[in-house]
């Protein structure tokens, strides 16, 4: 996204050679940790409202300050507020304000801290409602139902891409067209563009925190996914976006897709680790455990050669785990559960709870659970069915029951649901969501009365090679 940069961040040129690509990413991640650094040196109190801030400059440099994590409720309807304020004022003056952005990088700051504080608000709300043990609270909570509003927030993010044409400029770049002959008078100014940006980033988290998987990838389909692209300079967002990605194809069932993605982040983060020093890569750090455990699901369902540096990192971090996992049966089940709820996003829930009924609040997190352990049930003998059926050339179904210890009708149905799994989306080029159906599984069989006929899938050597290509692509 070199023609998307900051007016003072310095413009280079950058070759296919992923080398080079690489020394630029870590100088931008070196000035990141020095600018960040320097923040730190500021006397400011980050429970601070931004409406205290007479300077509209001070105000925009609060805005990217971390709210206190044990702030009180009073001081989180202020920071709502002030955010209003700002957002308001910076989409609704009379024509574009004439404002450069404190730095490069704190357009990404402000719209992650400005959705940080409307999840861990969603979150809090919820668990006061569940418990519904403290009337003080629920009575502050019940009087301002609009606070972190689900819809104020997604209309604050829709607002700033639509005013600064961000998405018009991505697709004019796709065409090798000039993005400014489309971005208007607001576009065209660094503040809109970099925080319309960042707020396409913002929607893919907000739509998977709410469960809509779909539409979160959606939003990303003028943003091309390489290191060239205007997120790779800022490494929280880097991060923040193939997490979501990846989680988002891992929970529409699209797990080659999501290994793909997760090993993008992983491999790159193992090569710039050197660079994690100050208090934002402690956050980086956990979502870098999380995805591993995603990516020990995913290799579960969809068993896949991975990059050398993965493949140890997780016999380290997930090794007796992972065996569970590749197994199968009933003795995965809480090892899948576990793992999921360590490194899923904090769900929310998109309408604000019932203060009356506290029983009648389920939590977001035990919901999209209770969905993945839906799957992992379908799929939790496909190990051991494929440990039989590698033997035989022609199966009795009956005799498999029997080895199973399951009745005929059910095994008939788990076999014609797990042969339609085998075939998935892979993506390709295009929107997120589009991609070229392909078998994913080594081992192809047909029902015929009660007799089973298995045969080798025609994937083998070919299916390895296509995802070591795809995977190099990813990377350069």
């Amino acid at each position: 996204m070199s023609a998307l940069p900051n007016n003072n961040a310095r413009v280079r040129s950058l070759e296919d050679d992923s080398d080079v690509e690489e020394e630029a990413l870590v100088a931008d991640y070196k000035e990141q940790v020095q600018y960040e650094d320097n923040l730190d040196d500021l006397d400011t109190v980050s429970s601070l409202p931004l409406a205290q801030a007479d300077d509209i400059q001070a105000r925009l440099v609060q805005a990217a300050q971390p709210l206190d994590f044990s702030a009180p409720l009073e001081v989180k309807f202020q920071s709502y507020d002030s955010y209003c304020s700002l957002f308001h004022y910076i989409l609704n003056s009379d024509g574009p304000v004439d404002l450069e952005p404190p730095s490069y990088y704190w357009a990404w700051d402000v719209i992650d801290e400005f959705i940080y504080q409307f999840n861990s608000f969603s979150s809090y709300r919820a668990r006061i409602a569940r418990q519904g043990n403290n009337e003080e609270e629920i009575k502050l909570l019940r009087e301002n139902p609009n606070t972190w509003g689900c819809y104020s927030v997604l209309n604050v993010l829709y607002s700033l891409i639509q005013r600064s044409q961000i998405t018009e400029q991505l697709a004019a770049m796709k065409r090798n067209e000039d993005p400014m002959a489309v971005a208007g008078e607001y576009g065209s100014k660094s503040l809109y563009r970099m925080l319309g940006y960042f707020s396409l980033i913002g929607l893919l988290r907000v739509h998977c925190l709410l469960g809509d998987f779909s539409l979160a990838l959606k939003t990303l389909d003028d943003v091309e996914l390489n290191k060239k692209a205007m997120f790779a300079r800022v490494m929280a967002a880097h991060f923040t976006t193939y997490y979501y990605v990846g989680f988002s194809y891992m929970m529409m069932r699209r797990y080659a897709d999501a290994i793909r993605m997760f090993s993008h982040i992983l491999v790159y983060v193992s090569r710039t680790k050197n660079f994690q020093k100050n208090a934002q890569y402690d956050s980086i750090t956990k979502k870098n455990d999380q995805m591993y455990a995603l990516i020990a699901i995913c290799v579960a369902f969809h068993p896949t050669r991975l990059d050398d540096t993965i493949h140890t990192a997780l016999r380290e971090k997930f090794g007796d785990q992972l065996l569970k996992l590749q197994r199968g049966g009933p003795d995965s089940l809480p090892v899948f559960e576990e793992l999921f709820r360590s490194a899923c996003p904090k769900f929310i829930s998109p309408v604000p709870p019932d203060f009356d009924n506290p029983e009648a609040n389920v939590d977001p997190i035990e919901h999209h659970l209770s969905i993945f352990m839906d799957e992992v049930k379908t799929n939790m003998y496909t190990p051991t069915v494929k440990s039989y059926l590698r033997l035989y050339t022609t199966m009795d179904l009956n005799k498999l029951a029997g080895f199973l210890d399951v009745k005929p009708d059910v095994l008939r149905s788990y076999l014609l649901v797990a042969k339609q799994r085998t075939k998935q989306l892979r993506w390709t080029d295009h929107g997120l969501l589009d991609g070229e159906l392909v078998n994913v599984s080594d081992l192809d069989y047909a029902l015929q009365g009660d007799l089973i006929h298995i045969s080798e899938a025609k994937v083998g050597r070919k299916l390895v090679d296509w995802y070591l290509r795809n995977l190099a692509r990813t990377y350069t």
